[in-house]
């Protein structure tokens, strides 16, 4: 069989869940060995009106990974009438990680996926960590690639289970600032969103920042 590339690399992930919503971010670069190709990219992927997966890993494995479960996701809200709740979106992600792992094409894939249920009463939300070994874990907030061994301390230190949008915007920025400092890679650049029942909220991070 082939063997499995490292997936920790450049790329950073982060999420945190709140009472009723989840706030996910990533870095927008994209880079190939020590060159940066372009600082656009984004490695969020919308699945339906209230799920987000961030992504991280092997540059085709990631676009190829996302489009294709992205797809599945909308193809059965198509054939049920009813969209996959986020529970079931992350088995059905960790289950075609791990087919593809025992395969000759495993994909080296990290995922972060966020979700609230609106047919959940208490309209609660859900953070999801998975990484390239199919692993699955419900969290209360995580972090993918390098920029996590910088803020998984910050992240246990002032998380809180009731935390307000404000207060999960306030630890971002605590978390951003850490790897800015410590980091030796520049990430300038990042996607946020906003995940409630009301829908997926993209949030300009630059003017947050200039507020």
């Amino acid at each position: 069989d082939l063997p499995l590339r490292s997936t920790a690399k450049m790329d950073f992930t982060w999420g945190v869940k709140g009472k009723d919503f989840v706030l996910l971010a990533s870095d927008k670069q994209a880079t190939h060995s020590i060159i940066v190709v372009k600082s656009d990219q984004d490695k969020m992927y919308q699945l339906n009106d209230h799920q987000v997966l961030a992504v991280t890993g092997e540059a085709g494995d990631t676009v190829q990974f996302a489009e294709y479960i992205h797809k599945n996701v909308q193809l059965y809200q198509i054939r049920n009438g009813i969209p996959l709740s986020p529970n079931a979106a992350a088995n059905f992600i960790r289950g075609e990680l791990a087919r593809y792992l025992r395969s000759r094409t495993p994909y080296s894939v990290n995922c972060l996926l966020g979700g609230v249920d609106p047919q959940d009463g208490s309209a609660g939300a859900h953070l999801y960590y998975l990484d390239y070994l199919a692993s699955l874990n419900e969290v209360p907030f995580a972090a993918h690639g390098y920029g996590a061994h910088f803020n998984l301390s910050i992240l246990d230190r002032y998380y809180k289970p009731d935390l307000s949008v404000d207060d999960a915007k306030e630890l971002l920025r605590k978390c951003l600032a850490e790897l800015r400092k410590r980091f030796i890679i520049h990430l300038p650049t990042f996607s946020v969103r906003l995940v409630t029942k009301d829908g997926v909220q993209t949030i300009d991070w630059n003017a947050e920042m200039a507020a």
